[in-house]
């Protein structure tokens, strides 16, 4: 089966948030974990927990790379985030983002052009969909709730702006001719997808990972046959 590169955040590191020791740790199962072990795929994870596309660029520039190779692209969640602190302390302010959305997708398509210039191919994943709700009470936390409410206007905007960054993502790979992973919708068609979800919102847990083990061995088999990841 084809190798892998991953260029990623915190998703494609297989983090999660543990409950029990209350702290954010690597998941042992997580699907880049069992592609390894169970699969036999041959993965190189050079994902970083907090990483955005920029950041991602920059390390993909740096790493020798193998042609052949899918270059699995997974960004956005952190690419989008606000700066939950500065918001509870001004909500009159306007945010863009850690990364305005369309430095990101100048992030992505130069990421692209690193991989074919290196006859890799390359692969966009679109973030999985936060739970709104959930993960407005995780930032919230030892914050002003209603100073943060005050900015967003209402709880869904948080889902709305993340979504904005995934429907870029989308657009780009249909632009670009790119094989599109679109794991956020792969998570919408899940019937009790808030069990997929650790506390935090964001994160997908131990179920969450084993679903998108599943997928990726599927998608692969059909990327191997010249097939498509959309």
């Amino acid at each position: 089966m084809t190798g892998i590169s991953i260029w990623g955040d915190s998703i494609a590191k297989g983090v999660i948030y543990d409950e029990a020791r209350r702290r954010y740790a690597i998941l042992r199962d997580n699907c880049v974990a069992r592609l390894q072990r169970e699969a036999g795929v041959n993965v190189r994870n050079f994902a970083v927990m907090g990483s955005t596309s920029e950041k991602g660029l920059a390390r993909m520039q740096e790493q020798a790379k193998t042609a052949g190779e899918l270059a699995v692209i997974e960004f956005g969640g952190n690419d989008c985030d606000l700066d939950w602190g500065y918001v509870s302390e001004h909500p009159e302010q306007l945010q863009n983002g850690n990364v305005p959305l369309d430095r990101f997708e100048e992030n992505l398509c130069g990421m692209i052009r690193e991989a074919r210039q290196a006859n890799m191919r390359p692969v966009l994943v679109t973030p999985p969909p936060l739970l709104a709700q959930r993960y407005f009470r995780w930032v919230s936390q030892n914050r002003d709730e209603s100073r943060i409410l005050r900015y967003l206007g209402d709880v869904e905007h948080i889902y709305r702006w993340q979504e904005r960054y995934a429907l870029r993502i989308r657009a780009i790979a249909q632009r670009e001719k790119t094989a599109l992973f679109d794991l956020r919708e792969l998570f919408l068609a899940q019937q009790r997808m808030p069990d997929l979800v650790c506390v935090d919102g964001i994160h997908p847990n131990q179920l969450g990972h084993d679903m998108m083990y599943n997928a990726i061995l599927d998608k692969l088999h059909s990327l191997a046959l010249g097939g498509s990841m959309a």
